[in-house]
């Protein structure tokens, strides 16, 4: 049985939840079920449909559930940009969530790319 857990790409988007709901804790409470509630939603998709993705059978469904975590981890880009250009993330909790977004970003790139050749 394959286990997610093994891929890069699952641990690096496993991190990257955990920097988003520690960098967010802190945000302003009237923007808990608003962007808040958003980015965390889109930081946990990243994960959450690598390891639905990696459970399913066919190559294809593979493949779709890996392409939405892709989308999941661009969208997640953009709200750490929102969360900066608001104020609500100093420079060093900005750095850590821009790198580990960036990381997660290229190593699903490159499963998809490996699995698109295979």
């Amino acid at each position: 049985m394959r286990d997610h857990r093994n891929l890069d790409a699952f641990r690096l988007a496993h991190r990257l939840v955990l920097l988003v709901y520690r960098a967010t804790h802190d945000f302003p409470r009237d923007e808990l079920y608003g962007i808040t509630s958003q980015m965390r939603r889109s930081a946990v998709s990243v994960a959450t449909n690598i390891v639905e993705g990696h459970g399913r059978r066919s190559e294809a469904d593979r493949f779709r559930f890996l392409d939405i975590a892709f989308g999941s981890v661009r969208e997640t880009g953009y709200h750490i940009e929102l969360f900066r250009d608001l104020g609500y993330l100093e420079h060093n909790g900005m750095t850590g969530l821009c790198q580990i977004q960036s990381r997660t970003a290229a190593a699903l790139a490159g499963l998809i790319k490996t699995r698109k050749t295979s």
